[in-house]
C-alpha cells in the first residue's frame, strides 16, 4: 500500500476502517477503475504463521471461490505482498442481522424471508461441497435492499475434509448454535449440522432469544444434546412443527435441506433463484485453490486464460486472475510457499514476475534466445525457443508464456518442453537468469537456489 496516496496495488483507494480482529483488519475501499465500493480484509502473514492458521486461510479462499450466490458475500479477488494477504470482498453496508434481532423479535413474514434466503444460500453451499459450521446472526449481513448475505467462512469445511467414515470430526462453531452431534465429538454430517444452526437462527428471529440457554455451559450442552426447548405461544403451529423437525437431536431423523425447502410454511412467497451459466464462474469448477496448491506442475496451469494471438508486436494480454497465480509464483504471492519450504525442486519449470512492459519482456527473451543460438517462434502468446545443439536427450526446447496480472505487472512461466532436464537447469542458472536480471522482480521454481528480491508489489 502506498501511504501517501492510500492506493493499494494501483487498483483500490483505501478508505475507513470497518472492523479489526486479532489477525486482520477490514477497510472500506473503492475500485479505481469503476468506482465500485468493496471491503478489503487485510491479513497479517506473520501472525497467522505463528498461530498455525495457514490451512484455514487457504481453505477460506478455496471455499469462497466455490460459492457464488446472491445470498453469500462474494470474494472478488485475492492479492498479496510479502507481509500481507488482501481479500477483496463484496461491501455489504446494511450491518449484521444480529443488530435487528437485538432490538426485538421479527414479524413472521420478515423472519421467514430471512430464513428462506439463509436456507437457499446454505443449500447452494452444500451443493458445492461446502459446510459453513458457524452459522449465527452475527455472520449474516444485510445489504442496502435488506437481502441476507452469509459471511465468514473461516470455520467452514470442504467435502474433501471428510474422513473415511464420511463424516467431519473438527469440533467448532458457536456453542449456542452448534448441533449436538458436533459437541459429542463422534463425527457429524456437515449438512445436518448446518441445518440445526439454521433452526436455532429461525427460533431467534421469531422469539428474540435463544432456544437453548443457561448460565452453565455444561447445562446448556445438556439441553442441546436432548433437544430441550420450548416455543413461545406466539409461534404459528406450522413453525413449531417445523422446528421440532429441524432441532431434532438425532441427525439421522433430522429434516434434510431438500425436505425443508418443500415445507408448506417455508415455501410461502419463496422464489428460487435461477442461475444462468454465467452466474457461476466457470473457473470455480471443478478445481479449487487447495487443489491447485497440491497439484502437479502440469495440472496446476490448466486454468490459465487463453492468450491473444501473438504477433511481432504482441498485443496486450488479457488479465491473469490472482487466483491463477496464487499457488504458483514467487513467495510474495504463493500462500503455500510462504508458509512452508518447497522441497520439490525437481520440476523443469520456473516462474518469474516482472514490473517491466510486455515489449521489454519479449525483447529480453528474444535477446537471450539469439545469444544462445536458439530458434524463436511466437505462437498464441508463447515465446518458443528451440535449441540448435544436440543434447543428451535431443535438442532443448523451452516455452516462455507471459500473463498479465495488472498492466504494470506480468508473470512469465518458463517450461522445458523437450530435451534433458539437467541441461535445462544449467541453461536457466547460467544463461537465462543472469540475462534477465534487469527485468525480473522474483523467481520461483527450477533450481535449488532461486533468490527472491525484497519488497512488496505496490
Amino acid at each position: 500500500m502506498e501511504r501517501r496516496t492510500n492506493i493499494l496495488m494501483h487498483r483500490y483507494e483505501m478508505g475507513k476502517l470497518l472492523g479489526q480482529g486479532t489477525f486482520a483488519k477490514v477497510h472500506h475501499a473503492r475500485k479505481l477503475k469503476t468506482g465500485e465500493s468493496v471491503a478489503i480484509k487485510i491479513i497479517d502473514k506473520e501472525k497467522i504463521v505463528k498461530v498455525g492458521l495457514i490451512d484455514q486461510i487457504k481453505r477460506e479462499i478455496s471455499v469462497m471461490r466455490r460459492v457464488k450466490h446472491p445470498n453469500v458475500v462474494q470474494l472478488y479477488e485475492v492479492m498479496a505482498s510479502k507481509s500481507k494477504i488482501y481479500f477483496v470482498i463484496e461491501f455489504v453496508k446494511g450491518g449484521e442481522l444480529f443488530n435487528k434481532v437485538a432490538k426485538g423479535r421479527l414479524r413472521e413474514d420478515a423472519a421467514r424471508r430471512y430464513f428462506q434466503q439463509l436456507v437457499a444460500a446454505v443449500d447452494f453451499c452444500h451443493s458445492r461441497g461446502v459446510y459453513h459450521r458457524d452459522l449465527k446472526p452475527e455472520n449474516l449481513l444485510l445489504d442496502e435492499s435488506g437481502n441476507l448475505k452469509v459471511s465468514d467462512f473461516g470455520l467452514s469445511a470442504l467435502v474433501e475434509s471428510k474422513r473415511q467414515d464420511g463424516l467431519l470430526h473438527t469440533t467448532c462453531g458457536t456453542p449456542a448454535y452448534v448441533a449436538p452431534e458436533v459437541i459429542s465429538k463422534r463425527g457429524y454430517d456437515g449438512e445436518k449440522a448446518d441445518i440445526w444452526s439454521c433452526g436455532v437462527i429461525l427460533f431467534v428471529l421469531l422469539a428474540g432469544y435463544l432456544p437453548f440457554q443457561d448460565p452453565n455451559l455444561s447445562e446448556m450442552y445438556r439441553k442441546i444434546s436432548r433437544g430441550e426447548f420450548k416455543c413461545p405461544n406466539w409461534f404459528p403451529p406450522e413453525v413449531k412443527k417445523l422446528l421440532s423437525r429441524i432441532l431434532d437431536p438425532n441427525p439421522y431423523s433430522r429434516i434434510s435441506v431438500s425436505s425443508l425447502m418443500e415445507n408448506y410454511w417455508f415455501r410461502k412467497g419463496f422464489k428460487r433463484v435461477e442461475y444462468a451459466a454465467s452466474d457461476v464462474n466457470k473457473e470455480d469448477s471443478p478445481r479449487c485453490i487447495l487443489e491447485m496448491v497440491d497439484s502437479d506442475s502440469e495440472s496446476s496451469c490448466s486454468r490459465k486464460k487463453e492468450i491473444l494471438q501473438s504477433t511481432c508486436s504482441m498485443k496486450r494480454l488479457p488479465s491473469f486472475n490472482a487466483f491463477d497465480i496464487i499457488s504458483n509464483i514467487s513467495q510474495g504471492f504463493d500462500l503455500s510457499g510462504l508458509f512452508e519450504k518447497d522441497t520439490n525442486n525437481s520440476r523443469a519449470e520456473a516462474w518469474f514476475t516482472t514490473q517491466k512492459p510486455l515489449s521489454m519482456v519479449v525483447s529480453k527473451l528474444e535477446e537471450v534466445a539469439l545469444t544462445e543460438s536458439f530458434k524463436i517462434k511466437k505462437l498464441d502468446g508463447v515465446v518458443k525457443m528451440q535449441g540448435s545443439k544436440e543434447g543428451r536427450k535431443g535438442q532443448l526446447a523451452i516455452d516462455a508464456e507471459i500473463f498479465e496480472v495488472t498492466p504494470s505487472f506480468h508473470v512469465v512461466e518458463v517450461k522445458k518442453t523437450a530435451g534433458d532436464t539437467m541441461e535445462y537447469r544449467k541453461f536457466c542458472d547460467q544463461d537465462l537468469k543472469p540475462s534477465l536480471k534487469d527485468i525480473v522482480w522474483s523467481w520461483q521454481g527450477s533450481g535449488d537456489d532461486l533468490q527472491q528480491q525484497e519488497g512488496d508489489v505496490n
